[in-house]
């Protein structure tokens, strides 16, 4: 079975120095590592999103709704030649609304400055029958506020139809506040194993795991 290994919000090394120290002196490097993945996981679980980097992440969503300014009969919208000869394609393969939005579960919540997108791949499943691979140029997004999907006009997506979406991402620079609660987090777990008493340390577990609630609590779905 293939071990979870993502990239941890707050390294072994992060631990090894600073007043953390001296809870993980007797670890392992191996054994530090897996605390730190452990910690990363559990902030995404109290966060109820990702946050560390990650790959492939399938995900799908059934196209609905629509803005009305998008109709594809809207004719007094204004448009370039290219978003005319979109809209015309669209009426000539006789679909009726298309749907022109999608938004990924997995966004920055805060700091999308930091926030990266990779591998994004989108495939149309039509309601009306056939199925297409959106190339990249008829996409705009995703982006990393909101994890917005724009498709272009012209793109055939019927309301009703499934998009399924696989893509990678997460914080590549991790910001300060994020790391520090997975620090935190990590010392309440040490802590839960070695000192639950809390004599030995002059750590308060329960401090530990409200200081690290309250950090994350910026990061949780609204």
């Amino acid at each position: 079975m293939p071990a979870d290994s993502p990239v941890p919000l707050a390294t072994a090394a992060d631990m090894q120095t600073g007043q953390f120290a001296d809870l993980v002196r007797d670890y392992s490097i191996s054994a530090l590592d897996d605390l730190m993945i452990e910690a990363t996981r559990l902030a995404e679980g109290m966060c109820g999103r990702r946050l560390a980097p990650f790959t492939g992440v399938p995900e799908s969503h059934r196209a609905q709704g629509i803005d009305p300014d998008e109709y594809t009969d809207a004719a007094s919208m204004p448009m370039d030649l290219q978003g005319t000869l979109g809209r015309s394609y669209s009426n000539a393969l006789g679909a009726g609304d298309q749907v022109r939005h999608v938004w990924l579960n997995e966004y920055a919540p805060r700091y999308p400055e930091m926030w990266t997108y990779t591998g994004l791949q989108v495939t149309i499943l039509r309601s009306y029958g056939g199925t297409q691979t959106v190339a990249s140029t008829s996409l705009i997004g995703a982006e990393a506020d909101s994890g917005h999907i724009w498709f272009s006009l012209g793109t055939f997506l019927p309301v009703g139809s499934l998009v399924r979406v696989t893509y990678g991402g997460g914080y590549a620079t991790v910001p300060a506040d994020l790391g520090r609660g997975c620090k935190l987090l990590a010392a309440s777990l040490v802590l839960g194993e070695i000192d639950p008493a809390g004599t030995q340390f002059g750590h308060d577990r329960g401090v530990l795991a409200g200081q690290a609630e309250t950090i994350l609590s910026n990061y949780q779905r609204t």
